[in-house]
Order: structure tokens, then sequence, then C-alpha cells
């Protein structure tokens, strides 16, 4: 059976538990073993994450130690998968540039905060994003630094109601990568759990974790 971890903590106010509570079901009906926890304490156990097929980190800004940090870069970068969403992801441990280097981006702005907005399914072959169309969210619209090498599924495009230089930027919101043998999938939705309510950005959730989790997605 593969095994799973997801850590949620962090700033409360993206709902970390409640949506812990929507994948990790999902994660035991595709036959995952899904452990879950709430200290990073977690990744200083060698053995353990050694032994996994997924680590979800949930995890919105705070602080990781050095040990804790290096126990889970090592653990992606020999052979160990990663998944996660929005800031509980790429808006956790603000000063560490190495986790941000795995990940593949780092969210800087929310112009307007919560707003309505378009997400575009840029690739309609790859099985995350397969048989998808583009979709509206009513929420935070992520503006990211992102590494150029990260192979993107679906983007976003910024108006400039909010911030003028920045009216036409197309930006990633979906996104797979290698980091050393581990693979990285991350979306930037899912600012608060009733975000998953939205099929699109419940199905993207559940089909890059089980991709990165080497299931076959069905």
């Amino acid at each position: 059976m593969k095994k799973a971890l997801m850590v949620w903590g962090g700033w409360p106010g993206h709902e970390p538990e409640a949506c812990v509570n929507i994948f990790a079901p999902l994660l035991r009906e595709a036959g995952f073993e899904v452990e879950i926890a709430d200290t990073l304490d977690v990744y200083l156990d060698a053995d353990k994450m050694a032994a996994l097929d997924l680590v979800v980190p949930i995890w919105t800004m705070g602080t990781i130690t050095h040990e804790q940090e290096k126990g889970l870069l090592t653990a992606v970068r020999n052979g160990v998968n990663l998944g996660g969403w929005h800031g509980g992801t790429a808006d956790a441990f603000r000063n560490n540039v190495d986790y941000q280097w795995m990940i593949g981006g780092q969210w800087v702005a929310h112009p307007g905060n919560i707003i309505d907005y378009r997400v575009n399914i840029g690739n309609h072959d790859d099985p995350i994003t397969a048989g998808l169309s583009d979709f509206a969210m009513h929420s935070e619209q992520y503006y990211m630094h992102v590494d150029p090498s990260n192979e993107v599924l679906a983007t976003t495009t910024f108006g400039g109601e909010y911030a003028p230089w920045i009216a036409g930027t197309v930006m990633p919101v979906v996104w797979k990568r290698m980091f050393g043998k581990g693979r990285i999938f991350y979306s930037s939705l899912g600012h608060v759990a009733k975000d998953f309510d939205v099929p699109e950005a419940r199905e993207i959730q559940r089909r890059g974790l089980l991709w990165a989790g080497g299931v076959e997605i069905g």
C-alpha cells in the first residue's frame, strides 16, 4: 500500500485542517495509507520520510528549522513525491529559499483580495487537466514568483483594476516539476476549504496528488 503524510499547521486562515479533511479521504479511496501530523518534527524521522510515496505540506507562513527543512528536502530529492495547494505549500517558510526552489514558486500578492477571476486550462492532454474546461473562481488570485522550469498546466490572466502595471500578465496556477528524483505538484487554488466546492478546483487537486503519488488517475 502506498503511504502519504499530510502535515498541517501554520496560519489558520487557510483552514488547513478542514482541507486535510477533504483530501485525506480521497487519498484513502485511491489506496493510500494516510498519516496526518500537526508538527514539523515529523520531517526529522528519516526512516519514516524515506518510506513515503507522497508528502502533502499544508503549512502557511510559520518557520521551519534547518533540520526539519533538511529532512523534507532530502526525502524529496531522494524520490519522495510532494503535492500541495495555495499558501499552505507556496507561502510557507518565507525565509527558506531552498524550500521555495523545491516547490517552484512563492506567493507575493493577491491584488484585490477576494475577487472573481478565471482559470484557463493550458494543457488539455495531461491527465491532471484532461477533459476540463476553463472555469471561474471567487477567491484570491495568486500573483507568484515562479520557476521557468515548471511544466505549467493552467494559468490566469490579471486585469489592471487593482494593480495597473500587471494588466494582462499571464500567471501560472497549476504546475508540475521535478526536484531531484521527487515529483512536485502545485495548484494555487484553495484559499479556504469552500473553494474546493468548485468541481474543477477539487478535481485538479485530487488528480495532482494522485499523479505526484504515482497512482494512475481515474
